[in-house]
């Protein structure tokens, strides 16, 4: 099976989005900090918030460890806003309503539930090093366990 999206070597697909607490995030704009860019499917479901929730819990430990990270959905600002003032989160989500972000890194993707066809985020979570090199990439995430899966890689563990 082929792999889709950046792999590990190539440089990560650069973009502005906008930030939940206002401004922009441009990613060539972090370079000297490796980053998390976490991708899932829909603000308020119940693995999206579990994954946000997880990575809002252990932000100090990837701050510690010199690491920025952030959520991506297509979902807009608001929507942003209300799921991170909702379940208290602290990490950071970007808004790619246009879907450009989610189809350059190829997280747009066919799905299949209960035999019905529809295009959605495929869960998925980048790790960018300092010099805006992909690292790591988990595709097709499972929540448990993930977080602390990305902090043990940021780690070097």
């Amino acid at each position: 099976m082929s792999q889709i999206g950046p792999q590990p070597g190539q440089p990560a697909p650069d973009f502005t989005l906008p930030v939940t607490g206002g401004g922009e995030i441009t990613l060539s704009a972090q370079q000297g900090d490796p980053v998390v860019l976490f991708f899932y499917p829909r603000d308020d479901t119940p693995g999206c918030t579990k994954e946000s929730i997880g990575f809002s819990e252990r932000l100090s430990e990837f701050a510690e460890a010199g690491v920025q990270v952030f959520g991506i959905s297509r979902d807009s600002m608001d929507k942003h806003d209300k799921f991170a003032a909702k379940h208290a989160l602290t990490v950071p989500l970007l808004s790619d309503t246009d879907g450009a972000v989610t189809e350059a890194y190829e997280v747009w993707v066919e799905k299949n539930m209960y035999g019905k066809k529809s295009m959605g985020i495929e869960r998925a979570t980048y790790l960018i090093d300092a010099t805006g090199q992909i690292a790591q990439v988990w595709r097709k995430v499972k929540v448990p366990g993930h977080v602390d899966a990305v902090l043990d890689a940021v780690r070097g563990a």
